[in-house]
């Protein structure tokens, strides 16, 4: 009997050895695991912001932004500020850029800070493409001319100025 008790308190320590192991191997793994993700986050987060590096600096030449003929290179980083009024705002576009927020200020001529609408337009220095209301990073930005068709004495002309386009891209927590 004393034998018996003896193989059975050593099945025992083996099984208790042998939990506290696995448990030992699990901790581990979940901290290894939670590096991981930490890291993948911040690979997100940069990959993000290089997105919105990129997408700042061809924006302007893209067909819902550009001025005139966009396959004609004679206006680069021109925007078209009677085309981003319209489309300011529009829910459609809302996920086609993948990014945070779209936003272009007038640098000059120097006005007042006055958030664009269609009822102030022109008379305003701030166009919202769209912005959503989620954790955003810092702004990319890059100088464009804005660029209207306006009348004078009954002749159309382009009336263009100094502005920056800003775009600044969501931050994975």
């Amino acid at each position: 009997m004393v034998k018996n008790k003896s193989a059975q308190l050593k099945i025992q320590q083996m099984t208790f050895m042998l939990i506290a192991v696995t448990l030992f191997f699990v901790l581990v793994g979940l901290f290894v695991l939670s590096i991981k993700t930490y890291g993948l986050k911040k690979i997100a987060n940069n990959l993000e912001e290089e997105n919105a590096k990129l997408l700042v600096a061809k924006l302007a030449n893209s067909p819902e932004f550009s001025c005139g003929d966009v396959y004609s290179y004679s206006e680069i980083n021109c925007v078209d500020a009677d085309k981003v009024i319209v489309l300011k705002d529009r829910k459609e576009y809302a996920d086609f850029w993948k990014v945070a927020n779209i936003e272009i200020r007038k640098i000059y001529p120097v006005t007042a800070n006055k958030e664009c609408s269609l009822k102030n337009y022109p008379d305003c220095n701030i166009i919202k493409v769209f912005s959503k209301d989620v954790n955003a990073g810092a702004y990319q930005s890059n100088f464009v001319s804005l660029c209207r068709t306006e009348i004078l004495e009954g002749e159309k002309y382009d009336k263009c100025e100094l502005a920056k386009i800003l775009v600044n891209y969501e931050v994975k927590e």
